[in-house]
């Protein structure tokens, strides 16, 4: 398939039908502005960025309990501030409905469905709210969740935001080491937790890891636990916990704390290549108004729509998903492997859930091509109309399998954004055709841009991903950044005033954009990323490695391979026993997602002259580029050490499911 090919056109029913054509007749009501086409509307929202995000609260009528005295209060990146003054709460908006329109369907891979109200959601998340607030959580306090895809977790963190607190989350299946890094960092007052998760045809016990995590995080008061797999109150390993159950005995009501725009909403986790995982804190307004956005005018959601994304509670993708509720969609749940019993499992469910909005990571895509199934042919999904990818880039030919062996009739989105802002920067459109390996445009309110090395905006050439103008889901800042220089440093440093993102991308002539993975070394597996310093944490403790060296390596329309590079002293063998100890390891300390698809043994890790082991320039290196042009030999201190990665020549890409 030839990138580029146009693979679909939205029909004029489609696009007459499209929440985003009514919003262009309300601007054009209301605001008495005209536009003509998508690209014409897309360049007043990134010209006029005061009236475009007006016009968003406008619209979707944002709830406030005190109104904003300005929209944006500097274009200067960073500092901006949006809609100052104003007070309002994420929760509340997500709760709006109290009916018997089904808020949520949750399934296992028994591919039994269950149900959740909007009615029965607001009460079950009233019975939290108050329980949490019985153990003094308030208004700026953290609330840390170890918990599966379950309606819980949704309904744990529409509590937390209701009080004003501060969500955040890991799924069970990360390594205790990994959560205890990432929360003992925002000092969380309580931790909810699940006894075990199901995954693979197995029940995966995690009491002893809560309790681990408890005594690991001094500033933790209370532990809830989820009893997901029966744990009752009398085992003696729940001791000193309370169990959800009793939060859900009694009746309240939801009491909606108002807080600042920019007051924080939760916080997510992003590593770069050095240090802990950063914290990245986001507003309870600027989330509220990007989802709202996204979600209708780009994805087309609705109170029609029954909404599922293959993704865990680690994932911003998870974030993403339950701000359907924002748009009174149905939320579909999925706690699970997509590979068990086999690929067919997310299209069954499908069926089932009659599903209309089907998202999932491209690999997973790629996948279901290499096994050659054919979900068309053995399931009913007339319902889909729309179908997302995101993780890494799509290929050509995933993009056609999608309308061959999928459907034939469906808005194809490949989008690309990041945990950093919690949202998509370039995505689809209902109103545009989609090409084979592109993504269609923009966002409205992105001015995303291509930089080549000077700095300078181009078109038809890969360079670096940059966002020119504020975003109002982006950082408040990172959590204990006093002063911010971290995060000036993670996105400002290298074009001054302009959010650098870390991506390959070109933008064609017509608008659309092919993203080519990471630019720099952090590790993205399925949309999750990793700093590799965490790898070197857990790797080197191995009494067998000297040294290490752990690289990503992206390419168009896969999600690429983690290659992992040890030195071993002399008499140790890199034997599979050995390889099979630390990818245990690394599943059991890191996460399952993160295990590399080949280890090799080197004689040394190349370094700058300070010191730095060189991942950026090693993975171009194995990525084709010569040596001489990924790195400057003089400023490395060892450069025979180079000659490995020169000669290295790579297998072919070959996906494993844990990678999904």
């Amino acid at each position: 398939m030839i990138e580029g090919t146009e693979l679909w056109q939205p029909s004029d029913k489609r696009k007459a039908q499209a929440i985003v054509t009514r919003y262009l007749a309300w601007l054009k009501e209301r605001k008495g502005l005209t536009f003509e086409s998508y690209p014409e509307l897309w360049q007043w929202s990134v010209t006029d960025l005061e009236g475009f995000w007006t016009s968003i609260w406008d619209f979707f009528q944002v709830r406030a309990h005190q109104p904003y005295r300005e929209v944006l209060s500097d274009h200067d990146m960073p500092g901006t501030r949006w809609f100052t003054g104003a007070h309002l709460n994420y929760a509340e908006h997500a709760l709006r409905r109290r009916d018997q329109h089904p808020a949520v369907i949750s399934a296992g891979e028994d591919q039994q469905l269950a149900t959740l109200t909007y009615g029965e959601l607001y009460r079950q998340t009233a019975s939290v709210a108050a329980g949490l607030r019985e153990v003094g959580v308030g208004k700026g306090d953290r609330v840390a969740a170890v918990l599966p895809n379950i309606p819980q977790a949704l309904v744990a963190f529409l509590a937390t935001a209701s009080l004003g607190a501060v969500w955040s989350s890991c799924p069970p299946e990360f390594g205790t080491r990994s959560i205890v890094e990432r929360f003992a960092q925002i000092e969380p007052r309580v931790l909810i937790g699940v006894d075990g998760y199901r995954y693979k045809g197995k029940s995966h016990p995690c009491l002893e890891s809560v309790a681990a995590i408890q005594d690991a995080i001094p500033s933790l008061e209370t532990t809830l636990l989820v009893p997901h797999l029966g744990t009752s109150a009398s085992d003696g390993k729940a001791s000193g916990m309370k169990l959800w159950d009793e939060l859900l005995s009694r009746e309240e009501s939801l009491n909606f704390e108002a807080v600042p725009f920019d007051h924080p909403l939760w916080i997510l986790y992003s590593s770069g290549t050095t240090g802990l995982p950063k914290p990245i804190v986001q507003s309870q307004g600027g989330i509220l108004l990007e989802h709202l956005k996204e979600l209708s005018l780009h994805l087309d959601l609705s109170e029609k729509d029954r909404y599922f994304w293959f993704t865990s509670t680690g994932w911003m993708i998870w974030n993403l998903l339950i701000g359907g509720l924002l748009v009174d969609a149905t939320v579909v749940l999925y706690e699970g492997s997509p590979t068990y019993p086999d690929l067919n499992a997310l299209w069954q469910l499908s069926e089932r859930a009659g599903t209309t909005y089907f998202g999932a990571s491209a690999s997973y895509i790629e996948l279901c091509i290499k096994t050659g199934i054919h979900p068309a042919a053995r399931f009913n999904l007339d319902a889909l109309t729309g179908l997302g990818s995101t993780g890494s880039p799509l290929s050509p030919e995933g993009f056609a399998w999608v309308y061959e062996k999928v459907k034939g009739d469906l808005l194809l989105g490949s989008l690309s954004g990041g945990t950093d802002m919690c949202t998509g920067f370039l995505g689809p459109s209902p109103l545009l055709p989609v090409r084979a390996g592109e993504i269609q445009c923009c966002q409205l309110g992105v001015q995303a841009r291509s930089y080549d090395t000077d700095g300078k905006a181009v078109v038809d050439q890969v360079g670096e991903l940059v966002i020119e103008k504020p975003m109002p889901s982006m950082p408040v800042g990172f959590w204990n950044d006093e002063g911010g220089r971290r995060y000036r440093e993670s996105y400002f440093q290298d074009f001054p005033g302009v959010w650098r993102h870390g991506d390959w991308i070109k933008f064609t002539k017509h608008g659309s954009c092919v993203i080519y993975g990471r630019s720099d070394s952090t590790l993205n597996r399925g949309g999750v990323r990793m700093g590799t310093s965490e790898f070197y944490r857990v790797v080197e403790e191995f009494p067998e490695v000297v040294d290490s060296l752990v690289v990503d390596i992206g390419r168009s329309g896969e999600e690429g391979q983690l290659l992992l590079f040890l030195v071993l002293p002399e008499g140790t063998t890199l034997d599979p026993p050995f390889e099979s100890r630390i990818r245990e390891v690394i599943r059991r300390e890191l996460s399952p997602r993160h295990l590399p698809d080949e280890i090799y043994r080197i004689p040394e890790v190349p370094r700058t002259l300070s010191g730095k082991k060189l991942e950026v320039p090693i993975k171009r290196i194995l990525s084709g580029v010569p040596p001489e042009q990924a790195c400057s030999k003089e400023a490395v201190a060892n450069p025979e050490a180079l000659r490995f990665f020169s000669e290295l020549s790579l297998p072919g890409p070959d996906s494993s499911p844990d990678d999904l």
